[in-house]
């Protein structure tokens, strides 16, 4: 009985042994299988990275190798011809330009404002019975204290109101009647006469067509004589010349001023302006075919 009380004893303990043994042995397995796992993921991250500073060295030492051969050597420059062309084109002055004003001097500064005002009302009255547009009359008003200065002190003169009216005519035929009006209403500034063109813009495309005509023509035979063959055109610019207008002769005034006698100038033309304009180009060389 006791020998046999001992053998189910040291049953019991190897089958209490066993599981305990093998939940060990599993745990090792699955501990193993891990840490083989993170190998594998580390030993993929230094394989790319590896190729790629292998693709990075090869990079530099291709960018040196071309920079050292590239030493002494000038860049290569595009073929290029560039010309210029210029055209004129003459234009009629079609608009005349003068400045009429009053000026005048009060210790009041309300006295000067409506003396002023009853001047200027009266020759832009008749400006508008003229025929001028408001459109070309523009007003420049001004109003200033004036002063004596002597070795006593300063002395207060006054307040001095200019007002001035710069006119667009576009009848030239009303010249002397316009430039009458100051002596007849008593309006003491009266500006030069100078004549211009209203609009100048057909002028100027006239001018650009014929100077792209002048430059196209000096590009084929500059071509020509270079022995090389025009490709596209790689640049284009074009800008105005603005000469002074050209005048026959000039409007002569006589009389005008307040109070005695005015008449309108005793003789006027209007002349004429250039319009020079300018053009650039640029055009490639093609490479000659052999």
């Amino acid at each position: 009985m006791p020998i046999g009380f001992k053998k189910i004893e040291s049953a019991g303990d190897n089958a209490s042994a066993t599981p305990g043994m093998n939940n060990h042995h599993e745990a090792g397995k699955c501990c193993h299988g891990h840490g083989h796992f993170g190998k594998q993921i580390l030993m993929t991250l230094v394989g790319v990275l590896i190729v790629y500073l292998t693709f990075y060295v090869g990079t530099l030492m291709r960018n040196n190798i071309k920079k050292y051969d590239t030493i002494g050597h000038a860049d290569t420059m595009e073929r290029m011809i560039s010309v210029v062309g210029t055209a004129k084109i003459t234009g009629s002055n079609d608009i005349a330009v003068t400045t009429i004003g009053f000026s005048n001097l009060n210790t009041d500064v309300a006295k000067a404002q409506t003396e002023n005002k009853k001047v200027m009302d009266q020759v832009v009255a008749d400006l508008k019975k003229q025929g001028i547009d408001a459109k070309d009359m523009q007003s420049n008003y001004s109003i200033n204290p004036e002063y004596d200065y002597t070795q006593k002190g300063t002395t207060f003169k006054g307040y001095r109101v200019n007002n001035n009216v710069t006119v667009k005519i576009r009848d030239l035929n009303k010249i002397s009647d316009i430039l009458s009006l100051p002596g007849k209403y008593g309006a003491n500034q009266v500006g030069g006469l100078s004549f211009t063109i209203d609009d100048t813009e057909n002028l100027k495309s006239e001018a650009r067509a014929k100077a792209l005509l002048d430059a196209k023509k000096k590009s084929v035979q500059l071509a020509q004589m270079l022995g090389v063959q025009l490709g596209e055109v790689i640049s284009y610019s074009d800008y105005e010349n603005s000469p002074m207008p050209i005048y026959s002769s000039y409007a002569k005034v006589d009389g005008i001023g307040g109070g005695g006698g005015y008449g309108g100038p005793a003789e006027v033309a209007s002349g004429s302006q250039d319009i020079v304009m300018n053009v650039s180009i640029t055009y490639k060389i093609l490479t000659p075919r052999w």
